[in-house]
């Protein structure tokens, strides 16, 4: 796991050339066994936020308050998904100095940025389809990342054990996922598309 000071001098060590990883401590497993399968899955998903937030500040209209409001949120959530990347490839039992971790403050933060964007949108009354807008296609994108993140956790946590809060953390940043795609979409003035449900006769 990643701590403060470390120093990366070399990118490849050729350690991984047949299959396996190392976890935190050392351990040694398969490159898919479900661990290393979730907390990559973890990073993907920040990676895909990473995207999210480079478009957004590239296509940024500066004259309007409302954008950029949410970057502050999305660098937040990248390095709490860091974070739990690091909790993941920790074999449970084990703990290391300044270690990271989810707390239910972390949830409720999500919980005020959902309610708060929530307030601004009209009441969702039909399915929609991911879209809105190049930034809000990329937040359903990292929405549906995100769930298989959980997934993924959730298998894990089937056979050893998981912190609960990693699991509530990424159910409630799917959700968010969601909000702020929408929340982006109405700020930026592009149209959301309804599910229709079409005869198929």
């Amino acid at each position: 796991m990643p701590r403060r000071g470390l120093r990366i001098t070399k990118v490849y060590t050729k350690t991984g050339d047949k299959g396996k990883t190392r976890l935190a401590g050392g351990q040694s497993v398969w490159k898919d066994h479900i661990r290393v399968e979730a907390y990559g899955t973890v990073d993907e998903l920040n990676a895909a936020i990473g995207v999210v937030r480079a478009f957004d500040a590239q296509n940024r209209d500066l004259g309007r308050a409302a954008e950029g409001r949410l970057d502050d949120e999305w660098r937040w959530v990248q390095n709490k998904l860091f974070d739990i990347g690091g909790l993941l490839a920790t074999k449970p039992g084990q703990s290391f100095p300044n270690m990271p971790r989810v707390a239910a403050n972390d949830v409720a933060r999500l919980e005020q940025s959902i309610d708060a964007c929530q307030r601004e949108l009209a009441p969702l009354k039909e399915f929609i389809l991911p879209g809105g807008g190049l930034v809000g296609s990329l937040l359903h994108q990292a929405r549906t990342i995100c769930r298989r993140a959980e997934r993924r956790c959730v298998t894990l946590a089937r056979q050893e054990r998981v912190d609960k809060q990693i699991l509530i953390y990424l159910n409630r940043l799917s959700d968010a996922l969601f909000i702020w795609a929408r929340w982006t979409a109405h700020h930026r003035g592009e149209k959301e598309c309804l599910w229709q449900r079409l005869d198929s006769r």
